[in-house]
């Protein structure tokens, strides 16, 4: 496994790129209540959008390539692709 970016985002969440021998991982501690996270992705960009009090916000960032896989657990937003 190799770390290969780590990088605070928006409101200081933490945003880690793991790549192995088949695939590759986006992991990002977003901090908030799972039903309040919506994640779309779009060939190699990910859309996240956070509903909170007022106005939603929204947040992308590149992936390594395109998503095959997208969970969000008890704030950790976890997207995961083939290599």
């Amino acid at each position: 496994m190799t770390t290969k970016q780590t990088r605070s985002v928006g409101g200081g969440s933490l945003l880690r790129r793991y790549e192995y021998d088949d695939g590759w991982v986006v992991a990002a501690d977003v901090g908030v209540d799972d039903e309040t996270i919506d994640v779309d992705t779009v060939g190699d960009t990910a859309i996240v959008v956070v509903e909170g009090d007022g106005e939603p916000t929204e947040s992308e960032f590149e992936l390594p390539g395109e998503a095959r896989n997208v969970s969000v657990t008890n704030g950790v937003l976890t997207i995961e692709g083939d290599r």
